[in-house]
């Protein structure tokens, strides 16, 4: 995956518009942008949404963020939309690898009610849009087989810690960006898809391109988007290109040739382990993504 598209449960129309935007998944949104009141309504619209979409061969990955656990809606989000097979849940505030481990559970019922393979659904869990969460970043290893991913996001912890600010002069303040690296060596700790946060402004293209760029540096390998016009960008910057993919080829190659020696000198470069790990990483990467 590389872009997650966060699409409101409660409007066919903006559904609907968000199939052909190009986003690798659909977050359909239970939470944050449905009203207390829509809540129900939005469910049954989500449902016949993932239902309907299911029957296409090609179509993006199907998620839905329910709400979370201390909300006590969770449990009326999952019966209505797991009937419908989503490939996977999004779980906000999460606090806790406990909380996923929870969820599979939880999961593992509905997939017996309704028939599907165990296991199937797949779960991305937001764990640092509270201070408890973004100290427990390092828990979710072992959490669950279904952990795909994990994100973080800025603006539930920016309302949870009483943040008056979030950026300055463009960057992150300090525990936004220290949210931020959690997530990063957390999810690399739990071997899951480190998943950047949304970039609010949707119509300034250049800080979306430079925000990419550098979670793509640090090891981020897709960002979520809040609005379909951001999805080309993300999608552009991190997609895999062709000099990454013949650089990394050439190492595992060099590697393969020599023996796999301990260290080698690639052009002119003395490269060891680390960097043969690097490069499969990125070529598995490029497989994966199934990208030509």
């Amino acid at each position: 995956m590389r872009s997650g598209l966060f699409i409101p449960g409660d409007s066919e129309k903006k559904l609907t518009k968000g199939i052909s935007c190009g986003a690798d998944s659909l977050f359909v949104d239970l939470e944050d942008s449905v009203s207390l009141d829509h809540k129900q309504a939005a469910r049954q619209v989500a449902s016949g949404f993932l239902s309907e979409l299911n029957q296409q061969a090609d179509r993006p990955g199907l998620f839905v963020r329910v709400n979370a656990f201390d909300t006590e809606l969770t449990d009326d989000d999952l019966a209505a939309v797991m009937k419908a097979r989503p490939d996977g849940i999004v779980l906000p505030k999460c606090e806790h690898g406990q909380d996923v481990t929870r969820l599979d559970a939880i999961l593992r019922v509905h997939e017996v009610e309704n028939e599907i393979e165990d296991g199937a659904t797949k779960i991305i869990a937001i764990i640092t849009e509270t201070a408890i969460g973004a100290l427990n970043a390092g828990t979710y290893r072992r959490s669950s087989k279904r952990l795909q991913a994990v994100a973080w996001g800025a603006e539930d912890l920016s309302a949870d810690i009483g943040s008056a600010r979030r950026r300055e002069d463009g960057s992150y303040r300090d525990v936004f960006r220290y949210a931020r690296v959690q997530t990063l060596l957390g999810a690399i700790a739990a071997g899951v898809e480190p998943v950047d946060t949304v970039y609010t402004d949707f119509r300034d293209d250049e800080g979306l391109a430079r925000e990419c760029r550098e979670g793509k540096l640090d090891g981020f390998t897709a960002k979520m988007a809040i609005h379909p016009a951001q999805v080309p960008v993300i999608n552009e910057i991190y997609t895999p290109d062709a000099d990454e993919i013949a650089r990394a080829q050439k190492i595992v190659d060099a590697f393969e040739a020599a023996g796999n020696p301990g260290v080698l000198g690639v052009e002119g470069e003395m490269l060891d382990r680390p960097h043969l790990r690097k490069a499969q990483k990125l070529l598995t990467r490029f497989m994966q993504l199934n990208l030509k």
